[in-house]
């Protein structure tokens, strides 16, 4: 039976009622206003009350004369034993004292007084989608860049573009003949003025995208084309077809500097160490190699620091790490699809994943200990790992091909994406700019010097 409830009598159930008009009772005396209470069989307690009932009475017939000291000895039992209630039938069970398992003068070390930090929202859809039409569907090719100007380059078949964030305009740097093209590599300067653009030809062009001038070409590094770029202050870095990688000083005439050789087939991804003292190239020969600039030497094949074979297929996404300096991080392709971080001290393997797809593309967010990839089939995803737990954060999907390239904003928040079907996406992955504005980058030295110089 549920908790006591009340019955009133029959002088009450023939009492006239009206709707929606509240009740009242006239009470003249207790033989008019019967009441029966109904209690709560299962909050009683029928042995105590059994022994109230007839053990006390027994007392009374019979009494018992007892000594001060038995006395005081039922009493002490009685409160022991909890059976001093005055009330026999209970209508409800008293709740139990609280007791504070933790005394309170220790409760304060339990309990943090900082405010929580706020929870990280990652959108799951793009902020923007751009149409990027005859964008080239080839997994070797590095054709999307952001620069420092917040500028960001993107080529499409033999013309280079630039769409600037700030003002949402979209300009025509450049379209190469077709004897020349396509397009097949692009990189902008540490400057964020100055973008180099490498051909299928062999040919690497430099171009000012202040004035819109062609400032140079370099020629002689490759027999076939140039399919990875990267910067090192003034130092062009190049990475061909034909498994070489050249490092080309833009200030002088005889722009070849270093050579290093140790790829057997295309190098599709070159990535400098923030400290400019390590580069790090991997190829379609599925190694990847770690080259030290200090080693370099234009007069000798250049030997690697650590030529590292633990990938399956070709070796494109290569991406350092912000906050470890001796800390790479690799993807290989469909043949391979995992995510690979190194030592580059000892050229040990720290970790391997295995992601389930073609990684094309890594970034590290420049505020928090995360890693991006971008993937081909079958999902055509970004996903977002934590580091170095490597538990999935986010995945983000819109794309309908395999994502090909993938590059950071200037303030590290935006994340640019050009797929195979044809279009650029940007996400909101690494956060507002609030984070930003605790890491600004750092003013860079001028790649070029005197532009005069360059011939």
């Amino acid at each position: 039976m549920q908790t006591g409830f009340f019955i009133s009598s029959p002088i009450i159930k023939t009492r006239s009622r009206y709707p929606l008009q509240q009740q009242f009772i006239h009470r003249k005396s207790c033989k008019e206003n019967l009441v029966r209470f109904i209690p709560n069989r299962s909050a009683m307690d029928f042995d105590y009350a059994h022994c109230m009932l007839t053990e006390r009475n027994k007392d009374k017939e019979n009494p018992i004369a007892s000594s001060p000291s038995r006395e005081a000895y039922r009493k002490q039992l009685a409160e022991s034993l909890n059976l001093n209630r005055t009330r026999i039938l209970a209508f409800k069970n008293k709740p139990p004292e609280r007791h504070d398992l933790i005394p309170s003068q220790f409760s304060t070390l339990t309990q943090d007084n900082k405010p929580a930090k706020p929870r990280r929202v990652i959108p799951q859809t793009s902020e923007k989608t751009l149409d990027a039409p005859d964008l080239l569907d080839d997994y070797y090719l590095n054709l999307l860049d952001w620069g420092s100007r917040n500028v960001l380059a993107i080529a499409l078949g033999n013309t280079v573009y630039l769409w600037n964030e700030t003002n949402r305009s979209t300009l025509e740097l450049v379209t190469v003949v077709d004897e020349d093209g396509p397009v097949t590599s692009i990189s902008w300067a540490p400057d964020g003025q100055h973008i180099a653009v490498g051909l299928n030809n062999s040919e690497v062009q430099l171009w000012d995208t202040t004035s819109y001038i062609q400032l140079r070409t370099l020629r002689g590094g490759h027999r076939q084309r140039v399919g990875s770029l990267a910067w090192n202050n003034h130092i062009l870095t190049t990475g061909g077809m034909d498994g070489i990688i050249v490092n080309n000083d833009v200030r002088v005439r005889s722009n070849i500097v270093d050579t290093y050789r140790g790829h057997a087939q295309e190098v599709c991804g070159l990535k400098w160490s923030a400290s400019g003292s390590q580069l790090a190239s991997g190829g379609n020969d599925n190694l990847l190699y770690i080259w030290d600039r200090a080693r370099a030497s234009s007069n000798r094949a250049t030997q690697w620091l650590h030529r590292l074979e633990d990938h399956a297929s070709a070796v494109k996404a290569i991406a350092w790490c912000p906050f470890q300096a001796n800390l790479v991080a690799s993807g290989g392709g469909s043949g391979d699809q995992c995510i690979k971080f190194w030592n580059t001290h000892t050229g040990a393997c720290l970790n391997s994943v295995d992601t389930g797809s073609q990684v094309s593309s890594l970034l590290w967010n420049k505020n928090e200990r995360e890693l991006l990839s971008s993937h081909g089939h079958t999902q055509n995803q970004l996903t977002l790992w934590k580091y170095p737990s490597m538990v999935k954060m986010a995945e983000l999907t819109g794309h309908t091909s395999r994502v090909l390239f993938m590059t950071q904003s200037p303030d590290g928040c935006t994340v640019a994406s050009a797929a195979a079907d044809e279009t650029l996406r940007l996400w909101n992955v690494f956060g507002g700019p609030e984070k930003a504005a605790k890491a600004k980058p750092k003013a860079r030295t001028e790649p070029f010097g005197h532009v005069n110089r360059i011939r």
